[in-house]
């Protein structure tokens, strides 16, 4: 853009003078034709940008947890630079406006620059609308890929398992649960989920596979709180099956081992109903 705020006054001042002359008239093609081919490396360098600027997008989207930072900043250089290059056409357009009204002789050629300047600028306007669009699209994407991150933490697949139970959906549940498995095995919360997966056969009459969830627990989560309510809700499962036998010897279990309980005080009422 320099190099119209360069020219432009230039070619104002040789108007205003009334300079008639040939090597005028000449002078003033030449600074023209300057103008056309710096015109030209203009609409080359918009290319490259955006050449550039797709590279970067992709770049992000594939690095997004390492260079989350790098992209904002870039992310926000883009959009200044779309902005200011904006106002520079913006400026342009108007003094090739003021050049067309102030010169007289070259008026010819100023109405073609013009044509061919409004031409190129209509271009770039659509090149530009379509680089907002994309970057639109990528802050989109960003937000998406921040959001889906944040659902995957531990503490958020936890809650969604309890909330989706809660609200009478059992096999969604389970999905959350077992995606917390998958992602955290070893978590402090892996015990009260093992839990809450036996919890949603046992609400789906899938008494089996809640036994074998709530085994989990007894058998490799030693000393944890959720034990008595496992070894519980597993007798009744038992008793749902027609197993009074092995109902039985859980209740007994659960009262003798963990005596102070509350699982403890259900299991001994439960035992007087067993026949």
């Amino acid at each position: 853009m320099q190099f119209v705020r360069r020219g432009l006054p230039l070619i104002f001042i040789i108007a205003l003078a009334g300079c008639a002359t040939r090597e005028t008239v000449d002078s003033m093609q030449r600074d023209m034709d300057e103008m056309k081919s710096r015109l030209f490396k203009m609409e080359k360098d918009i290319g490259g940008m955006r050449s550039e600027t797709k590279e970067g997008i992709d770049k992000t989207i594939k690095d997004f947890h390492k260079e989350m930072e790098s992209q904002r900043k870039g992310a926000a250089d883009l959009q200044a630079t779309l902005d200011s290059t904006k106002v520079d056409m913006q400026v342009l357009t108007g003094k090739v406006d003021d050049v067309r009204v102030l010169a007289q002789k070259p008026a010819d050629d100023l109405a073609l620059l013009k044509e061919d300047t409004d031409r190129r600028l209509a271009a770039m306007e659509d090149r530009l609308a379509r680089l907002d669009k994309g970057f639109d699209e990528f802050q989109k994407k960003m937000a998406e890929a921040k959001a889906a991150e944040a659902e995957q933490t531990p503490e958020a697949l936890y809650q969604k398992g309890l909330e989706t139970l809660r609200k009478g959906d059992p096999q969604k549940s389970r999905e959350y649960l077992s995606r917390f498995l998958e992602l955290f095995p070893k978590h402090d919360l892996a015990a009260n989920v093992h839990y809450w997966l036996g919890e949603t056969y046992y609400s789906e009459k899938k008494y089996d596979q809640a036994i074998l969830e709530f085994q989990e627990i007894i058998k490799n989560y030693s000393g944890n709180e959720k034990i008595p309510a496992a070894m519980l809700k597993q007798a009744m499962a038992f008793k749902e099956l027609g197993d009074a036998k092995s109902a039985r010897y859980v209740y007994k279990k659960v009262a003798e081992d963990y005596p102070h309980t509350d699982e403890a005080r259900i299991a001994k009422e439960k035992l007087k109903d067993l026949k």
